[in-house]
């Protein structure tokens, strides 16, 4: 005799709906570019499931992998005028530095904030700030410990030029570090961007800067932690 499905909002229907939400909940998505590197080891696994090393060790590869790949939902802060942090890390300069040159902001040193990424950490980098996107430029260069100073000028870097809709500009650079061969971005010259969106990624280990328009009010220290698109850097003049 078959089985009569589950009607909807009978206590198992609703049990089995409360874990898949708490499993949603729990596991972050995984971002786009981490896909090829997180299927090649299950296929890996999968071929070799004979063998209990083989497939241990495919399974284990790609669920480092889907670790370091994750976006986890970001929720930003509604005050206007804010630049939050980009990327998840800890915050290595706060100063101020000439911004890249392919970017044409002149030839004056602006604040800075440089947030460093280990390779635990979320490595999806969040727009700062809500605007247009004014330029993208890639520039190559040199993979140079990512949390040294010189980092920010000799290594392979992308570069984005934001302005938001008060006409401030605000650079966010991603820098690539010594285990980073990779440099993801998706935004290009003409997009518009929400403060918090997902625009790219650095592969294993980096480092990100964001440069403000003077008379910005800095809010953070070295040494602090930063979550990306949640954290709040700076406030605008």
């Amino acid at each position: 005799m078959a089985r009569k499905p589950t009607p909807p909002g009978t206590p198992q229907s609703t049990g089995v709906a409360h874990v898949v939400e708490l499993v949603r909940n729990t596991i972050p998505p995984l971002h786009p570019a981490g896909l090829p590197f997180v299927l090649a080891p299950l296929g890996v696994a999968l071929i070799g499931r004979r063998r209990k090393w083989i497939r241990r060790a495919g399974l284990l590869s790609a669920a480092a992998c889907a670790t370091f790949f994750r976006n986890p939902h970001r929720v930003p802060p509604n005050r206007i005028g804010v630049v939050i942090a980009p990327a998840d890390g800890e915050v290595a300069l706060v100063d101020r530095a000439l911004p890249p040159a392919e970017l044409g902001m002149g030839d004056t040193p602006l604040p800075r904030v440089s947030i460093f990424l280990s390779v635990l950490d979320v490595h999806v980098q969040r727009s700062p700030v809500g605007g247009s996107v004014e330029k993208v430029a890639y520039q190559a260069g040199k993979f140079l410990s990512a949390d040294l100073a010189d980092a920010s000028e000799v290594n392979e870097r992308n570069s984005m030029l934001i302005r938001t809709a008060d006409g401030h500009e605000v650079a966010v650079v991603q820098i690539a570090g010594l285990l980073a061969r990779r440099i993801v971005c998706e935004a290009k010259a003409g997009d518009s961007i929400t403060i918090g969106d997902t625009y790219g990624l650095i592969r294993f280990g980096s480092r990100v800067d964001t440069y403000f328009p003077e008379g910005t009010t800095l809010l953070v220290e070295r040494g602090q932690r930063t979550i990306g698109g949640e954290t709040v850097l700076a406030t605008l003049p």
